[in-house]
């Protein structure tokens, strides 16, 4: 039994032989245009795995039918759907309980040691390349890369209304000879993070040899002890716009996360400061974005997702390309193997538990 994650739906193709054809040549399709040989790199894989493949698997949107699902599942594999102590008392004794991610908080683990029923976790590469792509984000609109990207002659500095003066390198070197004013550096800078998730927690672990101090916001406050291994502090979401240098928006979409960041919030602002945001635009209210980035309030904006995907011709923020912006097509995943590689080490761990019960064997 699996959670209805658009990744975890990939798993039904990989270890189901009776899944429909619709949805093999839809999973084909999402990543063929970096693994062109699904059908064969499925066949490779399998073989890794022999008592795990075939499997039947079942998937579940909401709490509902997962608790319709549970009684009859062997693997229960588990994003963020919650796993309560009645959800633990209807599994097998026998099930497994795999968490498509590191944070089992979703799941009543001490529920779970009392029926001897095991917890795997699978801290995933997805995350930390949607992470690096933050960082990515961070220091392109601090150094000001896509205004001046190819911007290297007299000329076109004069295009820019920068006009070529050089230095005097008697004396000096010749470094920024563009004399590009502002340009920022990630050291010493705060780092401001709305949600503290998974992502959120692997920015913030890329954060700290930077140099950057680290505030986060989210509805429940982390234990102490989290916060210190990670080195961040909690902030209220208005202090934490107020101070933050840089801003990375990580949340999930959902009824009360939608425009989370509005209008009062971007006003709150430090001027000049730099927003990220690799999770969901509705996150932040799109009106209230176009204003900040035209009033000179946002020093920088970097969207990895669109309000519409593709994104419309005619949306405003296009227009902002004399700013410092980066829009991007949803890339932070970067390439298909990167998701396809944690759906395999998830695989690798339960075949390890099976193969385990079977032989008697300690992997």
């Amino acid at each position: 039994m699996v959670e209805r994650d658009h990744f975890l739906r990939i798993l039904a193709v990989i270890l189901d032989p009776q899944a429909p054809d619709e949805h093999r040549q839809a999973v084909a399709d999402f990543v063929a245009h970096d693994i062109p040989d699904f059908g064969g790199h499925c066949e490779r894989f399998r073989r890794e795995i022999p008592g795990l493949f075939p499997a039947q698997v079942r998937f579940a949107a909401d709490s509902d039918e997962l608790e319709n699902l549970l009684p009859g599942a062997d693997v229960l594999v588990l994003e963020s759907l919650p796993l309560p102590t009645p959800a633990v008392g209807a599994l097998k004794p026998s099930a497994i309980v795999q968490k498509f991610g590191a944070l089992t908080s979703n799941i009543d683990v001490e529920a779970c040691r009392r029926r001897r029923i095991p917890v795997l976790n699978l801290p995933r590469k997805v995350n930390g390349a949607v992470a690096e792509h933050a960082f990515a984000l961070m220091i392109a609109l601090a150094r000001e890369i896509p205004r001046y990207n190819g911007v290297v002659t007299a000329e076109q500095l004069r295009t820019r209304d920068r006009p070529f003066r050089p230095y005097d390198q008697r004396y000096t070197g010749a470094s920024n000879f563009a004399r590009l004013p502002g340009l920022h550096s990630l050291i010493g800078a705060r780092l401001g993070i709305v949600g503290l998730g998974e992502v959120g927690q692997e920015i913030a672990r890329r954060a700290n040899p930077f140099g950057m101090s680290i505030s986060y916001y989210q509805r429940t406050r982390l234990p102490a002890s989290d916060e210190l291994k990670l080195g961040v502090r909690y902030c209220e979401l208005l202090p934490l716009m107020a101070e933050s240098d840089y801003i990375v928006v990580q949340l999930p979409l959902n009824d009360s996360t939608r425009g989370i960041i509005g209008r009062k919030e971007l006003e709150a602002v430090k001027p000049g400061a730099m927003l990220i945001d690799v999770a969901r635009a509705a996150l932040i209210d799109r009106e209230a974005l176009l204003r900040a980035v035209e009033s000179g309030r946002l020093g920088g904006l970097a969207l990895d997702v669109g309000y519409e995907e593709p994104w419309r011709a005619d949306d405003p923020l296009l227009g902002l390309k004399d700013k410092n912006v980066i829009f991007m097509p949803h890339t932070a995943i970067a390439h298909r193997e990167i998701g396809l590689l944690d759906l395999e080490q998830l695989c690798r761990k339960l075949w390890l538990v099976l193969d385990s019960r079977r032989t008697g064997r300690r992997n």
